[in-house]
């Protein structure tokens, strides 16, 4: 992939992508050090980010309100969607956009070994044409009864979409696993290095459970992605890949 934020195809129509477990900014070493979680985000340069274990106000992480620090540090603009309060405040996820977030809303998902969302949002690309971005962070558990079901309303929630979409975010399984395999279905994931291709743990990963899928595949060219090689900023890496809509 070209960093440079450049392409072969017309950059201004390529949208440059991120997903990142940050764990409400504490890093490897233990340490909460949103700065250094948001200079990780800054050199990635990127125009959307799909961030999971987001902290609002919650007082484990300093009671600040992740989401909207992030977006303010970065220039960027910012949607939440909360799992369930949390330790006087708030835990989930959200998405950080370099345009404006038109809508957004929260898809109650079915409740796993926490309460889960997913949080869509429409956003125009520079080129004027809306896509919805959705992040997802799914059940944890060895056991997927809760992440597929999870995944299948997650599923029938985008296939009601009538624009282009992006699904990212860390989907707690594998290559090959049923929830998986439900998304390859509909869409098209941006594939990474069969080398280099897991996330988690960011120290010495060994397992793949972080994912950009794109869809409807039509709508999309076919896309590769790359892990980044950050070790301490959280536990898991984050993925990045640089995205074209197919003009119709």
């Amino acid at each position: 992939m070209n960093t440079s934020h450049e392409s072969s195809h017309d950059a201004a129509a390529a949208i440059r992508v991120v997903t990142y477990n940050i764990k409400h900014g504490r890093g490897m070493d233990s340490t909460i050090d949103l700065e250094r979680t948001a200079t990780t985000l800054e050199l990635l340069d990127a125009d959307l980010i799909a961030l999971q274990e987001v902290d609002d106000q919650a007082s484990r992480s300093g009671s600040v309100d992740q989401a909207t620090w992030l977006a303010e540090r970065l220039g960027m603009h910012a949607a939440y969607g909360a799992f369930m309060d949390f330790q006087g405040g708030r835990y989930g996820l959200a998405i950080l956009s370099r345009r404006e977030i038109q809508s957004h809303e929260a898809w109650r998902l079915p409740n796993g070994n926490e309460p889960r969302v997913a949080l869509a949002a429409r956003i125009l690309t520079d080129s004027g044409e809306a896509i919805t971005a959705i992040v997802v962070h799914f059940d944890w558990v060895k056991d997927d009864g809760y992440r597929f079901e999870q995944a299948r309303e997650t599923i029938r929630r985008i296939e009601a979409l009538q624009s282009p979409w992006i699904v990212f975010g860390d989907f707690n399984d594998v290559p090959g696993s049923r929830t998986m395999n439900a998304f390859k279905q509909i869409g098209r994931d941006a594939v990474k290095p069969e080398d280099s291709a897991a996330t988690f743990p960011a120290d010495q990963p060994t397992i793949e459970i972080d994912y950009i899928i794109t869809g409807p595949p039509s709508a999309w060219m076919p896309a590769s992605a790359m892990v980044i090689p950050e070790s301490r900023t959280s536990d898991h890496r984050p993925v990045m890949t640089e995205l074209l809509l197919i003009r119709n």
